[in-house]
Parts: C-alpha cells; structure tokens; sequence
C-alpha cells in the first residue's frame, strides 16, 4: 500500500474515533457534573461566560436555556442512591427534606433529553404541589404505573422506558448561587420494587 494511503486511513479513521469518542462522552454526560452528591450530579457555572467548552457543549445538547447560578441550580441523577441505573419499568421513592431555594421541580427525562411519554400527561412534579412547598419533607413516586389511591406521595410517571433521568432544579437558590453546592442535603432515591 502506498504511503498516501496509510495517511489518508489513518486520518479518516482518527478523525471517525476522535468524533464518535466526542459525541459519546456528552451524551453521557451528566449536566454540570463537576460537584457530586449522592446520585446527583451539579455544576456552577451554567449560563455564564466562566463556563468551560465542555459545559457549553453538555448544555447545548441536554440543558436548553439553563440559567446562571444565582438564578437557578440544576441537579441530575442517571442511578438511584445504591449506584444502579434508573428504570424506567421500577418503581423509586424519592424522598427529600427542605431544599435550598424558592421554588423547585423534580422531572423525567429519556438518555436522551426528551420528556418522558406517559399517558397521565404528567411530567413534572415541583414543590406547590405540596401543602408548604415540601419544606417539611416530601416524597415523590417514579413509577410507570399510578400508586394506589391511598398513597400519600406524588406521582412521576416513567413511562416503562429502560432508562430515565432525573432533573431537579432549584430556583433562587438561598446562597445566591455562590455556595457550595456539595454541601447541599439532596432526596435519596430507593428502589422499591421492579
């Protein structure tokens, strides 16, 4: 084979790997995952110009019109709090305390950013939804199927789908978006039943 073949292979072939490597990485990617708690993952510096390339590719791709930090902060969770992926055919409580914010929303979302289908037409769960905005604790069910009558907690269908992603986004977050969000007490997500 002639020289300018082997180049011309091999350039091909790493430009193929080195974008396929690219578009995998963010499509995994959790949304401004630099600060993890527990299954979810954070960042700070959505929406502002002290955002690295890499957060403005994950943002552009999964996070549309995220706001900057003193505005809103986001959370994503891909696992519940044992480490194993969420599915969507499970059933997860989700259970949290006060969050550090004015008003917050819990919502799924299919790997690939898409709304959940679900035929309750039901797609987030946010914390009017609760009688003091869930500052005495809150649980909120992610289940395919609607919870019995009797139960207490909200409903966040996840259509059945093999994998779903958690968002939950706290907006005018009580240290003006400069703390540190590590610190942050966030819902454990268990598995109940699958």
């Amino acid at each position: 084979m002639r020289a300018w073949a082997r180049y011309l292979i091999g350039t091909v072939a790493g430009a193929a790997l080195g974008l396929g490597g690219a578009v995998y990485v963010l499509r995994s990617a959790a949304l401004g995952n630099n600060v993890v708690i527990g299954p979810w993952a954070t960042g700070q510096t959505f929406g502002s110009v002290a955002a690295d390339p890499y957060t403005r590719a994950v943002v552009a791709l999964k996070g549309l019109l995220a706001l900057p930090a003193q505005e809103a902060r986001y959370y994503t969770a891909a696992r519940d709090s044992a480490g194993a992926p969420l599915e969507g055919r499970c059933r997860y409580r989700i259970t949290g305390v006060a969050l550090p914010a004015a008003w917050w929303s819990l919502t799924a979302y299919d790997p690939d950013g898409y709304l959940v289908p679900n035929a309750a037409g039901r797609y987030s769960v946010a914390g009017a939804a609760f009688p003091d905005g869930g500052k005495a604790g809150w649980t909120i069910l992610l289940a395919p199927t609607a919870p019995p009558p009797t139960e207490t907690a909200k409903w966040l269908p996840s259509g059945g789908i093999a994998r779903v992603e958690l968002t939950l986004r706290t907006y005018l977050p009580s240290d003006g978006g400069r703390g540190n969000p590590g610190a942050d007490i966030l819902p454990k997500i268990t598995r109940e039943a699958c």
